[in-house]
C-alpha cells in the first residue's frame, strides 16, 4: 500500500475485509490497509464478499486499469476478474509454480528450501495458476522463521509489484505461462498442523517449528496442558547431546549443561522460549526451574 501510494500510479480505491471485532472489548477494528487508506483519503470498499452485487457495480464504475492484490483472503469471482483492462495482478510469496496456496513461506521453510522469493502474476480462476510477470528471489537463512522471511519479502515484493505495474502501463511487460513442472501446494497451516511430531529428526523438527513461527505457533503438551514453543535449536553433536549427558529418546525431556533438551527421532533439540498455558513466553531454563521435569517425563504425551 505504501509503495503504491508513493508510485506514479493513481490508487483510486482500496478493497479490504470488513471491520471485525477483536480484543477483549470486542471493539470493531479496521484492517491496517483500511486505516492507511483512510489516512491517504482513498475510498475503502469492504464488501462481505467480492461476489456482492453492490460491490461489483461499484467496482465496474471505478473504471480501473489494473487491480493489484496481496493476501486478500477471498476468491475473486469471474464477474470481477475481467473488469480491469489489465486484470488483477497478484503478489504471491513464492517462486511459482512452487507453493501455490495460502501459506507459501511457511511450507517453503518446513520443506527445507534454501531459496524462495515472490512472484507477480495475472489472477485467473485456478489457484495461483496465472501467467507470471516477474519474480524476486530471497535466500533462506539457517535460523529464519516464517515471520523473518515474510518481513523481507514484503519489502522486496512491494518493489516488484510497482515495477510490474510500471511494465504493464508502458507495454514492456508480458506475462509468461507457468511451467507444468515443479508445481507444489501450500495449504493454510492450521493450529493442529503446528503440533510438534517428536518422532521426526531434529533438523526437521527445527525447520517445522520455524515454519509456523510466529503464526499459528508451534506447540506440544506438558502434563496435559498445551506448551507453546519458540524456535528450537538442533544440537551439533552426533547424538545431539553435550559430553557427559545421557541420551534421551523421542519427546523425552532432559535439563542439563546444554540447556533444556527434548529428544527427537534422531538427535535432540534445545528449547528456546516456551509459553505454558495461561502465561507469557519465558526462557526454557526458567520454565524448567518451575516445572521440575522428572526422569522419564515426556512432552507431547
Amino acid at each position: 500500500m505504501e509503495a503504491l501510494l508513493a508510485s506514479d500510479h493513481e490508487v483510486v480505491a482500496v478493497l479490504t475485509r470488513p471491520d471485525a471485532r477483536a480484543g477483549r472489548g470486542r471493539r470493531e477494528v479496521r484492517s491496517p490497509v483500511a486505516v492507511r487508506a483512510d489516512e491517504a483519503g482513498v475510498p475503502v470498499l469492504q464488501p462481505p464478499s467480492p461476489r456482492d452485487p453492490a460491490f461489483l457495480e461499484t467496482f465496474a464504475a471505478l473504471g480501473v486499469d489494473c487491480a493489484p492484490v496481496v493476501a486478500y483472503g477471498a476468491l475473486v469471482p469471474p464477474a470481477a476478474l475481467d473488469v480491469p483492462v489489465h486484470g488483477w495482478v497478484n503478489l504471491h510469496f513464492s517462486l511459482l509454480p512452487a507453493w501455490r496456496g495460502a501459506a507459501p513461506v511457511q511450507h517453503a521453510l518446513m520443506a527445507g528450501d534454501e531459496v524462495t522469493g515472490a512472484a507477480t502474476f495475472r489472477l485467473e480462476q485456478g489457484l495461483d495458476t496465472g501467467p507470471v510477470y516477474g519474480v524476486v528471489t530471497e535466500p533462506v537463512g539457517p535460523r529464519d522463521t516464517a515471520g523473518d522471511l515474510l518481513d523481507r519479502l514484503a519489502v522486496s515484493g512491494a518493489g516488484l509489484l510497482v515495477a510490474t505495474l510500471d511494465g504493464i502501463a508502458d507495454g514492456s511487460l508480458v506475462p509468461r505461462p507457468q511451467p507444468a513442472d515443479g508445481v507444489s501446494l501450500a495449504p493454510k497451516v492450521e493450529t493442529a498442523d503446528a503440533a510438534v511430531d517428536w518422532s521426526l529428526p531434529a533438523h526437521v523438527v527445527d525447520r517445522r517449528v520455524r515454519g509456523v513461527t510466529p503464526a499459528p505457533g508451534a506447540w506440544t503438551t506438558w502434563r496435559g496442558d498445551r506448551l507453546r514453543l519458540g524456535p528450537v535449536e538442533p544440537l551439533p553433536t552426533a547424538l545431539g547431546l553435550a559430553p557427559g549427558e545421557l541420551s534421551v529418546g523421542p519427546s523425552g525431556v532432559l535439563v542439563g549443561p546444554s540447556g533444556v533438551l527434548v529428544g527427537t527421532g534422531r538427535g535432540s533439540v534445545r528449547l528456546g522460549l516456551v509459553q505454558p498455558a495461561g502465561k507469557k513466553m519465558l526462557p526454557a531454563a526458567d520454565w524448567a526451574r518451575g516445572a521440575r521435569p522428572t526422569d522419564g517425563e515426556r512432552v507431547g504425551a
